[in-house]
């Protein structure tokens, strides 16, 4: 690493802690690693969390002219609200599943957009998560959703370090080596 730090602006740091903590929280329930803990207990932190918080994140990020990370922000508010106040409805594993695929897209979407490493990585490895888990919902394998709850779990500490890095003035940036010049490999 180096000792680029960025220190973000307050609006991404809020966003990304919120989405690290919803990302945390639904990852964990999907891998069931803590006993007795499922994704369906993380229901309220994603509707409040990773709803409403994120959103709001959004709508502060376009009022400071910030297009990529409102829509970030309010594009997975909204997918984390519709998750969370969905969750007692009965819909089809088809249905859930295009579901995540479609926000798959948004979060590929997002991967592409975004600037920063943190984000990219934060971003690439949701995307891996909701396509495991769309996976899961359309073959019903439990097996495949615990792989995708770590993705998710991989991509909420990557947001949450972001967050954190930021405000602590943590290096946020990953060194790119210099180009060996003049150097030839020999037989």
């Amino acid at each position: 690493m180096d000792n680029d730090v960025s220190a973000g602006s307050t609006t991404t740091i809020v966003g990304r802690l919120a989405l690290g903590i919803t990302l945390l929280a639904v990852g964990l329930g999907y891998t069931e690693v803590i006993d007795g803990v499922t994704a369906a207990d993380a229901v309220s932190i994603a509707q409040y969390v990773g709803g409403v918080a994120l959103f709001v994140a959004g709508l502060m990020a376009f009022r400071d002219g910030d297009s990529v990370g409102g829509t970030a922000f309010s594009a997975l508010g909204a997918l984390w609200f519709t998750w969370a106040v969905s969750a007692d409805n009965q819909v089809s594993a088809n249905a859930a599943g295009l579901f995540l695929l479609l926000f798959a897209l948004v979060a590929l979407s997002l991967t592409i957009a975004v600037g920063d490493q943190l984000a990219k990585g934060t971003y690439g490895l949701f995307v891996v998560s909701l396509v495991l888990l769309a996976v899961a919902n359309f073959a019903d394998n439990g097996s495949l959703a615990k792989v995708g709850g770590w993705f998710a779990v991989a991509a909420g500490a990557v947001a949450w370090y972001a967050a954190t890095a930021a405000l602590a003035h943590w290096p946020t940036a990953v060194p790119r080596r210099a180009a060996r010049r003049g150097v030839t490999a020999t037989g």
